[in-house]
């Protein structure tokens, strides 16, 4: 292998992220955060209701359910080893202590591969709920004891699936 291809097989394995965006993050679900979007009082005009900023989906036989993670920092460097997706409703991760923290995101479907990765940092304002069936590696905080509000489904049937890549396909996340 020439140098040029061993940079190329390189870099090809490196998920470096990019700021998250409601407008690049739509394939996968929604941006949840109050910046440039509407609201209207309520509360005797005391209150700013930025209303349905995503949507829960619990499909039939669910019921959405509020939980609350504490997140450790995965070693680093973090090889991208596993995707799992919700097939039965959405997955809604908002940080509780306003850090930033990672997503890595691929297209809801069948099967998931490698190159199809895609992965985002938020600025610590910003949550994420993951439209059901979408492919996302699980929450990468950069700090210790990190908190985050979820909101998912709860109910029959199987709602996760795990998915391994061999670890010579592994992309490594950028941090």
């Amino acid at each position: 292998m020439t140098s040029s291809e061993s940079t190329t097989a390189l870099s090809d394995k490196l998920l470096q992220p990019e700021p998250l965006t409601a407008e690049a993050f739509a394939p996968y679900g929604d941006v949840i955060e109050t910046a440039d979007r509407d609201y209207f009082l309520i509360n005797q005009d005391y209150t700013r209701r930025y209303h349905r900023l995503a949507d829960v989906d619990t499909d039939k036989d669910g019921s959405a359910i509020i939980s609350i993670f504490r997140a450790q920092v995965y070693p680093r460097p973090l090889q991208i080893n596993m995707m799992e997706k919700h097939p039965l409703g959405s997955q809604a991760f908002i940080p509780l202590n306003q850090q930033a923290f990672l997503v890595v995101v691929a297209p809801p479907g069948d099967t998931v591969a490698p190159h199809d990765l895609k992965a985002f940092i938020t600025n610590g304002l910003q949550g994420v709920n993951y439209h059901k069936g979408t492919w996302h590696y699980p929450v990468i905080a950069l700090n210790n004891d990190d908190e985050f509000l979820i909101v998912d489904r709860s109910g029959t049937g199987n709602n996760c699936i795990e998915v391994f890549f061999n670890s010579d396909q592994s992309p490594v996340l950028q941090t």
